[in-house]
């Protein structure tokens, strides 16, 4: 059912890196059919969109207009679905909001003792695109987390993009949108969609830069735009890792490795206790509770493929196995998760202690759920306000201080050769 390892095992290394390995690199056909697509939206703007959305969607529209959704129909989805529902996107929403507010950042200046201003001037991007996944991957938490830090960041304009196959919409993503405070809703999806966002149409104003999730169509055409739009992540499959000192419920550290195998077939999870019987106790309910998951068979591929039991000598190898890992979400299932949380450097999130599973994190405790994956939290962070400010430098030098700082860079930019930058300097010595 799962993989079995032990880091006492002279093979330990190598047949984790084998289970660890993920190419998230799309093949030849797929950024072949995405080039195709970006330079006829390139070229043809609206009508490339409109005849593409209705190959891939079974569409019928003859304008993009007609995938335009109006704030009215935002307002009746909110109030379409159930009110236990829009309850807990309101809640989530609030919680989501409220932890980002401590995210913002604030400009800056100083001055020195010659009047020479420096700082460093704070800005929101102006315009946003959010890319949601439509059909059967209907995430409205997706729209929350994506679209709320950059309302609080202070996006001038997001635009949220959400195919609707066969016309069907989603009223909880609708309804999540409406709650979030996104701008502006149409019904594309794809690679075109990102094409349309990154290069504009006649309907769709060019974004600064693009976000969430999408398929390997959506993700390769993000990769292909970076640079002419910022983007946020290539994200591969949906991962977690947790630490167990044995003393949980076995029942429980079931369900949370379940909770991300059952998100796709490539999806991993893996838990690394130095206690064997408690890893047979968790086998043990893995084969129990998998027969009761709605999701069953993809949980046991997921697990069959990527998954993995780790038997390692105490906690400290776990925390040190964690840190090579670099984990999206790492769950620290112990007794006293602050005593290992300074030894931790690289995680998407860490999830304190027994009773704080990672589906708390995807919902509602606040902190934002797009995370790095596939290593990548090495030297990457989970998506936050900061993600849609921009940062300008700040430089204003009074007579004498220019004067002065004259001297220095006149010297350093003759030892490269550039008498220009040296004479511009030179100009304003007193």
């Amino acid at each position: 059912m799962i993989t079995r390892l032990d880091s006492n095992t002279p093979d330990f290394s190598a047949k984790l890196d084998a289970l660890l390995a993920w190419d998230s690199v799309s093949d030849h056909k797929v950024a072949q059919i995405v080039d195709e697509i970006i330079n006829e939206v390139k070229a043809r703007g609206d009508a490339a969109v409109v005849e593409y959305t209705n190959r891939f969607d079974r569409r019928s529209a003859e304008s993009m207009a007609e995938f335009v959704v109006g704030a009215d129909t935002l307002a009746a989805a909110l109030d379409a679905i159930e009110p236990a529902q829009r309850e807990a996107l309101q809640e989530a929403a609030r919680r989501v909001r409220a932890y980002h507010e401590h995210q913002r950042q604030d400009s800056w200046q100083y001055t020195e003792a010659d009047g020479t201003v420096l700082g460093q001037k704070i800005t929101p991007m102006e315009r946003v695109g959010l890319y949601v996944p439509g059909g059967k991957a209907s995430y409205p938490s997706s729209v929350l987390m994506n679209a709320i830090p950059a309302k609080v960041a202070g996006v001038d304009e997001l635009t949220m993009v959400v195919p609707a196959p066969d016309g069907v919409l989603n009223n909880m993503v609708l309804a999540a949108a409406k709650i979030a405070g996104v701008d502006r809703v149409i019904t594309i999806g794809g690679a075109q969609a990102v094409a349309a966002l990154a290069y504009g149409t006649e309907t769709m104003t060019k974004v600064d830069k693009i976000v969430g999730p999408g398929n390997i169509f959506v993700a390769t055409a993000k990769r292909a735009v970076f640079g002419q739009v910022a983007i946020d992540m290539i994200a591969g499959p949906s991962e977690i890792l947790v630490l167990c000192d044995g003393d949980t419920d076995p029942d429980w550290i079931a369900m949370d490795l379940f909770s991300q195998a059952e998100h796709d077939e490539q999806a991993q999870s893996i838990l690394v206790s130095p206690d064997a019987n408690f890893l047979d106790e968790v086998e043990a309910s893995m084969a129990r509770l998998l027969p009761t998951m709605s999701r069953k068979d993809i949980i046991a591929e997921s697990l069959l493929g990527r998954g993995a039991l780790i038997k390692v000598n105490n906690m400290d190898e776990a925390v040190a196995l964690s840190n090579h890992i670099a984990p999206e979400h790492l769950e620290v299932s112990v007794a006293d998760p602050e005593a290992l949380l300074p030894s931790i450097r690289h995680a998407g999130a860490i999830f304190m202690g027994r009773h704080t599973p990672e589906a708390l994190g995807d919902y509602c405790a606040g902190p934002n759920h797009v995370l790095p994956t596939s290593g990548t939290a090495r030297f990457s962070s989970p998506l936050g306000v900061y993600d849609f400010q921009k940062r300008s430098s700040i430089i204003f030098a009074s007579p004498e201080g220019a004067s002065t700082l004259a001297k220095t860079a006149a010297t350093l930019a003759r030892s490269e050769d550039l008498e220009a930058h040296a004479l511009s300097a030179d100009y304003r010595k007193l």
